[in-house]
């Protein structure tokens, strides 16, 4: 399969037919590729925000509010799309209220005949947490799609390795990252983790990024990043698991061409095997050296 993977500017949208043409040439462009699967970055929905004017999308608040008056719209063009060029999206994630109070940052995955499911956040930010009241995700899914079995994480979720540890034993081979970083060392760390779910679980990982300068969006004022497509540096993958990056803040999609029956062989024949040999909890003991044993 043909993966697509964004890295994302934010654009301020005067009226909603903006962002229907900015999602549409963007769905296009990588249709015409031949992508069967298209990955957008945590919290691109939050251009979404200048629709209500620039005054809501200076405060926080106002923009999960102005975020969720629209996530109907959002997704009903996101299962349009996908249905009109028989490919699977990956939704921009963004934060959403609930009723029962908080809210979830939620990354939709669209099929081609418009089915979709969600994925929340597992570990929010500091920032998400203490500036939004976000709550972690109840739950981490796998999706049984025409493609294969994927798995999301979200942005700060990849830094972990449990949840992709999860996913992969209940079959993803496939794990989605749309990431949203204000830094370099930011995106190096949602990186690295990438990195390292991909050869912990012998995987394929597709992370998105947003970049640019959105002055007038308090959320995200700044955004750096690259995409990419990463693998185990093993047999079949790239020697150093690279299976394709786009050069940091360069807008645009990042294609890449990936077997997943790779993934199953390197799984069955790889060098090593770290996703079988993943080992239990391991004993732990304090050794004093050169200081005086302390008795707890």
């Amino acid at each position: 399969m043909k993966i697509a993977v964004a890295a994302y500017p934010f654009d301020w949208l005067n009226r909603w037919n903006d962002y229907v043409g900015k999602l549409r040439v963007w769905v296009r462009t990588a249709a015409e590729q031949g992508a069967e699967l298209l990955v957008f970055p945590e919290h691109g929905a939050l251009e979404l925000a200048s629709l209500a004017g620039e005054d809501n999308a200076r405060d926080l608040a106002r923009t999960v509010e102005a975020l969720g008056a629209r996530i109907k719209d959002v997704d009903d063009l996101h299962a349009s799309l996908a249905r009109e060029f028989r490919l699977h999206i990956c939704a921009a994630s963004g934060p959403l209220r609930q009723r029962e109070g908080g809210g979830v940052n939620r990354a939709r995955l669209f099929a081609p005949d418009g089915s979709r499911g969600e994925q929340d956040k597992l570990v929010p930010t500091r920032f998400e947490r203490e500036a939004w009241g976000m709550r972690p995700g109840a739950v981490a899914r796998v999706f049984e799609t025409a493609l294969g079995r994927i798995g999301i994480l979200v942005g700060y979720d990849a830094e972990f390795p449990l949840p992709a540890r999860a996913m992969a034993e209940a079959g993803a081979e496939l794990l989605l990252v749309p990431s949203a970083t204000d830094s370099p060392r930011g995106h190096a760390r949602v990186r690295i983790g990438a990195r390292a779910r991909a050869l912990e679980n012998q995987c394929v990982v597709a992370q998105a990024a947003t970049i640019g300068a959105a002055d007038w969006l308090s959320a995200a004022t700044r955004n750096t990043g690259a995409a990419a497509v990463y693998g185990p540096p093993d047999t079949g993958f790239p020697e150093n698991g690279v299976i394709a990056e786009g050069k940091l803040d360069a807008p645009g999609w990042v294609f890449a061409d990936v077997e997943l029956e790779a993934v199953r062989q390197v799984r069955r024949e790889g060098a090593v095997t770290p996703l079988a040999d993943w080992p239990g909890p391991a004993a732990v003991e304090t050794v004093p050296l050169g200081v005086e044993k302390v008795e707890g």
